[in-house]
């Protein structure tokens, strides 16, 4: 039996049929989620028979660290490893002057989306992520580095749309039990419409992110195959429904390839296809993978892409590249031991 990922009301069960009081889960439920053991022979305000006799039929976790990579600017990367030896790649980002700490976390092995910029879907789709092994992610971030991650975001490895179930009782978790608000939680997706509809419905507070990435359905089919079953434009009307029933901002991404979408004309399609939606933009220049040639744009040509949709009177920001020279950076996640 593995400790992470119960909740409260499940340890004080497992306590009851143990013989033990309701405080001793709330102990242990503070162990495992704020102070981020990775053994039961650490908590030690339990007694040591006691630790042993919840030794016998439990463990804190079942996971391990098979990688570890740090990058010059202090972002961290893991390779996670579950007991059926699949993997997965969580990241911490940190950023000067801001007390954040982010985890990116996976929410699938491997992809079926498979973006041609992105390297994750290049092995294609292995299976789901429960709602444990997700939650796991960040804990292994915590146990390894002392430190309590603040911001979630579903931006690793997967569609969190296309595992949905399990994104959204790690969020209850994450809400619940490590005390991190909806709001500082972002759900990234390539635009998997019943996905959306149903975030739209359970009027969620955490923040909805859109993955963009062209003005219009002929560019974005190039790059994205999730074009051809749900178009732009059906996707537009999803967005507007969910903008319409939660009354949030959702966020735009948009990665610059160099030659292929960060054109001024491309600017311009983009601003008018986003004029009548509730949404901030976030820009995010091309990060290198092996399988593509793609090349990243010029700081000139971002900043003038970025003028011309400040133009519009959206708030743009271009994303702050974390990672990239240990392939922790947006689109270079793959899950493979180096």
């Amino acid at each position: 039996m593995i400790l992470s990922g119960m909740k409260l009301e499940e340890l004080e069960n497992l306590m009851s049929g143990l013989g033990a009081t309701r405080f001793r889960a709330k102990q242990i439920h503070n162990w495992i989620y704020t102070k981020s053991v990775s053994s039961i022979e650490e908590m030690t305000n339990l007694s040591k028979d006691f630790r042993e006799k919840l030794s016998e039929i439990a463990s804190v976790t079942d996971i391990k660290i098979k990688v570890k990579q740090v990058s010059k600017d202090g972002t961290i990367k893991y390779l996670v490893e579950y007991p059926d030896g699949e993997c997965v790649e969580t990241v911490l980002m940190r950023f000067d002057n801001r007390a954040n700490l982010t985890a990116c976390v996976s929410s699938q092995v491997g992809c079926a989306v498979n973006c041609s910029f992105c390297a994750t879907g290049k092995g294609g789709f292995k299976r789901n992520l429960n709602y444990k092994e997700i939650i796991e992610q960040v804990l292994v971030i915590q146990r390894d580095t002392g430190l309590k991650v603040t911001n979630i975001v579903f931006m690793g490895q997967g569609e969190p749309l296309l595992n949905l179930d399990n994104v959204l009782k790690a969020i209850e978790i994450f809400n619940n039990d490590f005390q991190i608000g909806a709001r500082r939680i972002t759900i990234s997706t390539s635009g998997i419409i019943p996905g959306i509809e149903k975030l739209a419905e359970l009027d969620m507070q955490s923040t909805l992110a859109i993955s963009l990435h062209a003005p219009g359905h002929e560019l974005r089919k190039e790059i994205m195959p999730i074009e051809s079953k749900y178009p732009i434009t059906d996707l537009k009307k999803a967005l507007k429904n969910y903008i319409e029933k939660t009354g949030r901002r959702i966020t735009v991404e948009y990665i610059l390839i160099h030659g292929f979408n960060d054109t001024p004309a491309a600017a311009k399609e983009l601003a008018y296809f986003l004029k009548d939606l509730k949404c901030n933009i976030n820009l995010i220049p091309y990060n290198s993978v092996i399988e593509n040639d793609y090349k990243k744009p010029s700081n000139n040509d971002i900043m003038k892409f970025k003028y011309l949709l400040e133009h519009s009177g959206k708030k743009v920001t271009v994303r702050l590249e974390r990672g990239a020279d240990i392939d922790a950076a947006c689109g270079q996640l793959r899950g493979k031991q180096r």
